[in-house]
């Protein structure tokens, strides 16, 4: 089976090749393509069976490369779009993977791909249709219970959510830090990503949050938050993470 992978970042395009590898010996990377260009010169030319493409490449959005381009090849699309426009990823395509792609949810989108028979032409209208005119609604407080009490606090007033010792916590603007009945998975899900980023595996922070960025070593990047985190938790954006981390702050 041969398939390419589509994403202007070197990095994450090899990190992708070789989860693929090692799930599916039998899937065999044709190609990688960095640009709308690139790879619409690539489909004019060639066949593969399927596609892994990123959303947001360095000279536009990818569903371009369909518009110029008729083919009826399934795709599985990395994103971090909101949930209205992942939900019509799932209605029109084979799957999504939310970037950082998790080892699991790679191999769910295979199997889905090898069990289904993808006869009809892809909705890219419907997709980026989605995209341009829903509005996700995000969980907008939270309710922490502590001792015999339970307290309500506002989503706009936490400055990052951070995990410690195999719970979850929750610091404010204030100073506070309170447990939270989530994990950072799931408050992915339902706080809003215009304003909140998981840097780490660690930490889920909110934009307000950051006083400084310095750069780091192997491309990471330092940052100093208002507050501060636990001395145990280092705020420091991830290699993996470090590329989107930039388009999401100039977002």
């Amino acid at each position: 089976m041969n398939a390419i992978i589509i994403e202007d970042e070197k990095l994450a395009a090899s990190r992708l090749e070789n989860m693929i590898n090692e799930i599916d010996p039998a899937i065999i990377i044709s190609a990688k393509l960095e640009s709308i260009k690139d790879s619409v010169k690539w489909l004019s030319l060639n066949k593969c069976d399927l596609i892994f493409c990123d959303i947001q490449l360095s000279d536009g959005i990818s569903f371009n490369i369909f518009e110029r381009i008729e083919i009826d090849t399934p795709i599985i699309f990395t994103t971090a779009y909101d949930q209205y426009a992942i939900k019509a990823f799932k209605l029109n395509s084979i799957d999504y993977l939310l970037k950082p792609i998790k080892r699991k949810e790679l191999v769910d989108s295979i199997k889905k791909y090898k069990s289904i028979k993808f006869s009809s032409m892809i909705d890219y209208e419907e997709i980026l249709n989605a995209i341009k005119n829903k509005e996700a609604v995000y969980k907008k407080r939270f309710l922490i219970q502590y001792g015999s009490k339970i307290k309500k606090i506002e989503t706009e007033q936490i400055a990052f959510f951070y995990a410690m010792e195999k719970s979850v916590f929750a610091s404010t603007f204030e100073g506070n830090t309170y447990p939270i009945d989530y994990t950072l998975d799931k408050l992915e899900d339902v706080i809003d990503p215009k304003k909140f980023f998981r840097i780490n595996r660690k930490i889920l922070l909110h934009l307000d949050a950051i006083k400084e960025m310095i750069p780091y070593s192997r491309s990471r990047i330092m940052i100093k938050t208002i507050p501060s985190p636990p001395n145990e938790i280092e705020a420091l954006v991830s290699v993996e993470r470090a590329s989107d981390f930039k388009k999401w702050l100039d977002s």
